[in-house]
């Protein structure tokens, strides 16, 4: 494992699970929070890439919808009136702490040929304006076929896409449990008996679950890129693990290539 000081450039993905903790409400001050947290580490050197989900929640929420929509063009309006709304929220969130944000809709296309490429360049551009990219899968025009389905295997392939040297995944659980729901701090290896320990979510508001979380934290680390899991409603939690991802949650280790 490569120092703490030498993790200069992190992607943190936030689940929808935090933002939607109360029903039918965004958890702006969770929000505001993590907001700063990352401007923390920005000013101190850092570059953060967000990898955001709550576009769906937060259309549900204007919507006052109680349960998240089962066909995809009701998934798909709820994205197209949520996103703007919560990048509204984030771009307050930032203003007050001196920041600017920008925000990424992304595919899988995106990742194909010259478009993998473009957007590479834009996020590298954007961080070194010290300026905060906000991703989200496009919600609002992908179709059944081609969408991640959760944002967590797209935070790894962005932790990929801009060469980051860790990938924080944000929840609302305390990171892997095993059998006797006791944290694992450590996996050094993605076993079928780790994967076993996983279980869908059964979230209203959210898919993915801990299943999408380990298939994420394989994709990173195969790639060289430690992942940790943990909980983003911890005080500082973000800083804790970009100044030592073995201080929260679980941490999956790199593969040594």
């Amino acid at each position: 494992m490569p120092s703490p000081k030498k993790y200069k450039r992190v992607v943190v993905k936030i689940g929808s699970s935090l933002f939607a903790s109360r029903p039918q409400r965004l958890d702006t001050l969770l929000l505001g929070n993590i907001a700063r947290q990352i401007s923390q580490l920005v000013k101190q050197g850092q570059e953060v890439v967000i990898v955001s989900s709550g576009a769906i929640a937060m259309g549900m929420s204007i919507l006052k919808l109680s349960n998240r929509p089962k066909e995809l063009p009701g998934l798909q309006a709820a994205a197209a009136i949520g996103q703007h709304e919560l990048m509204h929220i984030y771009k307050l969130a930032f203003a007050k702490l001196g920041l600017n944000c920008a925000q990424l809709l992304l595919t899988w296309d995106d990742f194909l040929d010259k478009r993998y490429l473009n957007a590479q360049h834009t996020l590298n551009t954007l961080l070194k304006l010290k300026c905060v990219p906000i991703i989200n899968e496009n919600d609002s025009v992908a179709t059944e076929e081609i969408r991640f389905g959760d944002n967590d295997q797209l935070s790894a392939l962005v932790a990929i896409l801009v060469n980051a040297q860790l990938l924080i995944i944000l929840s609302d659980v305390d990171g892997l449990l095993d059998e006797h729901k006791q944290v694992i701090r450590r996996v050094d290896k993605i076993t079928a008996q780790i994967k076993s320990l996983a279980c869908p979510t059964s979230k209203k508001t959210c898919v993915g679950g801990m299943v999408t979380k380990i298939t994420a934290a394989s994709i990173a680390v195969e790639a060289g890129i430690p992942c940790v899991i943990a909980n983003g409603k911890i005080n500082g939690v973000i800083a804790q693990v970009a100044g030592n991802p073995f201080s929260q949650g679980t941490i999956f280790t790199p593969v040594k290539k």
